[in-house]
């Protein structure tokens, strides 16, 4: 009998020696030797370069116990690049952090400043395609002119000025947060929006010393060997932007939160209050917010206090009429003060409408397939993930002939429990669970930009095949209490269900059989597995020999049938921000552009 090969074997010779090289994820052994050129893309595989190392990451996370030592050190590479801590003062930063939506939070935020005539800048992470969507202009990505010009600017003042110590240039994110101040201070912008990286309290964001208005959105657990492992000790990070008399907002929170939250405010003379409901502002009529799901109302509404606080600081009084306070039942039981609801103006009314943020509940027709795009990766954003997807994609009406096919892509990283996220995804029904790195398979001449040297090849795809293993258990032990409970009738009818289908080609496995093998695949990269869940169908994705080679498997060639024949293909994309990213770059080539 021929020995078994392990399916993590099978994956990574399915990737042939050319392949293998055009992928995004490399070992850390194998970072480019090159000598700049001056150029962007010279100046993204010199940023790539600092990419934090395993060793070095540890010793960053023995440092997170002393955050004077995290923010000198900071502000050391700070002031050898050319800029004293006292220069951002000149930015009128509005900062933001939290565990869920403080991204879109200030993306409505910015949005808002910016239609009231003001030159914004905005520094968020992760990007999806490009590293300059990472610094923004009046809403725009820097240009790749501009970001050659500051990255080179910053990087060789830094280079210059380097000691022989081992981490003297500083990580990834430190200098990407150096080069946004460069960027916003040399162009001249009214204001900067910034979001917290990780945590807030030793983030290397958090050397501004006086921005206008801090805020806080949705608190959940996340990064947890670095910021702690209750959601209270969470807050306590969280918190940490706090400035004295600086005004700083934030949403509903757990009871716990709140109070760590409020002793935090108190400890470092800061005055918190809570949002109001987006309720307040709705008195006329219903406002339309630019991104969807529920869970954005929240992140609007801390994105209008934020708004209208750094208006009345700089003396736009007639922006936003204050009206009376507002109070609810519910928000009278809170330890903590409720800010005001005001009059929105017409700006900030149009800016909630028109705003955009790539990724988050976002919605791609391509003629019968579907794609809905989350990068929630958290329980809290999850959650809110499901609801979204249920809520419009369940309820669409289906199509008079032929069948809807529910296809789940999906890949986690990092410390977050895939079970639990696995688990919140099962009431979707989904006929397949495709799990894939976060790898395009895209020319290592244009992926540079995604490119993550510090995990191998090997270990995303082991992690891939984790997730599958976590989703066909799942999926077994609902079968098992399916199979349990249905009754006698019920159970022949599903197990007939093959017979009756057969002659129609749709289904080649009995349903429980189908159910019990999960229906999941496992393709070792996103092209390979978009191509396969659209069957030709998307002219973006055609099969390539390897991946006919990988649809052998006997789920991929019955669940091939059902979607050539599927009269509507609904994907939902989630789990990962960097999964995200990578299908958005194989959907809209313009992102590339």
């Amino acid at each position: 009998m021929a020995p078994r090969i392990p399916a993590l074997q099978v994956l990574l010779w399915s990737l042939s020696a050319q392949e293998g090289a055009r992928c995004g994820v490399r070992s850390l052994s194998t970072r480019p030797a090159h000598v700049p050129r001056m150029e962007y893309q010279d100046a993204i595989q010199t940023l790539n370069t600092l990419q934090t190392n395993a060793s070095y990451l540890d010793q960053v996370k023995r440092e997170r116990g002393d955050p004077q030592l995290q923010l000198e050190a900071m502000k050391g590479f700070l002031k050898r690049s050319g800029l004293k801590v006292e220069d951002l003062d000149q930015l009128n930063i509005i900062h933001v952090t939290g565990t869920k939506g403080k991204g879109s939070t200030c993306a409505f935020a910015e949005q808002m400043l910016r239609n009231c005539g003001l030159k914004t800048g905005f520094y968020s992470s992760p990007h999806l395609v490009q590293v300059r969507e990472r610094i923004r202009i009046n809403g725009q990505p820097i240009s790749k002119e501009l970001f050659t010009k500051y990255f080179w600017q910053v990087y060789n003042r830094l280079d210059e000025r380097k000691d022989s110590c081992p981490q003297s240039m500083p990580a990834y994110f430190r200098f990407l947060t150096i080069m946004a101040f460069h960027v916003f201070l040399q162009e001249k912008v009214d204001l900067a929006v910034v979001e917290v990286g990780i945590g807030g309290a030793y983030d290397c964001t958090n050397i501004i010393r006086k921005p206008v208005v801090c805020g806080i959105s949705s608190l959940g657990i996340d990064h947890t060997s670095i910021l702690g492992d209750t959601i209270e000790k969470i807050a306590w990070q969280k918190g940490g932007i706090f400035k004295p008399g600086v005004p700083a907002f934030t949403v509903p929170q757990p009871a716990s939160c709140l109070q760590v939250l409020m002793d935090r405010a108190k400890d470092i003379g800061c005055p918190l209050s809570l949002c109001p409901d987006l309720d307040a502002y709705e008195e006329d009529k219903t406002l339309t917010l630019g991104l969807a799901g529920e869970h954005q109302r929240s992140n609007a509404a801390l994105a209008l206090q934020l708004t209208q606080t750094w208006l009345h600081c700089h003396g736009y009084d007639g922006v936003g009429e204050v009206k009376e306070p507002w109070q609810t039942g519910h928000m009278l039981k809170q330890p903590l003060p409720t800010a005001s609801a005001f009059r929105l103006s017409f700006a900030m009314v149009q800016g909630l409408r028109e705003t955009e943020w790539l990724g988050r509940t976002q919605i791609l027709q391509r003629g019968a397939l579907t794609y809905y795009i989350d990068g929630a990766h958290t329980t809290s954003s999850m959650h809110a993930c499901v609801h979204w997807f249920r809520d419009v994609a369940l309820n669409e009406e289906k199509p008079r002939t032929g069948s809807v096919v529910r296809v789940l892509l999906f890949n986690a990283t990092g410390e977050r429990d895939t079970a639990a996220l696995l688990k919140l995804l099962q009431p979707c029904q989904f006929d397949y669970a495709i799990f894939c790195p976060n790898i395009t398979e895209v020319s290592a001449s244009g992926n540079a930009d995604q490119q993550n040297y510090n995990v191998t090849l090997e270990n995303v795809l082991s992690r891939c095949l984790e997730n599958q293993r976590h989703w066909n258990q799942l999926m077994e032990e609902k079968v098992g209490l399916d199979l349990w409970s249905a009754a006698p009738l019920e159970l022949e009818e599903s197990l007939m269900k093959k017979a009756s289908l057969r002659g129609h080609g749709l289904l080649l496995v009995p349903v429980t059989e189908r159910l019990l093998n999960s229906s999941s695949l496992v393709f070792p990269s996103i092209s390979q597995a978009l191509q396969w869940v659209t069957q030709g169908r998307d002219p973006a994705f055609q099969c390539s020999l390897v991946t006919k080679a990988l649809h052998q498997h006997p789920v991929a060639s019955s669940g091939a049938v059902l979607l050539q024949e599927a009269a509507s293909i609904q994907v939902l994309v989630t789990g990962s921000l960097h999964l995200v990213g990578g299908v958005l770059k194989l959907l809209d080539q313009s992102l590339s552009q």
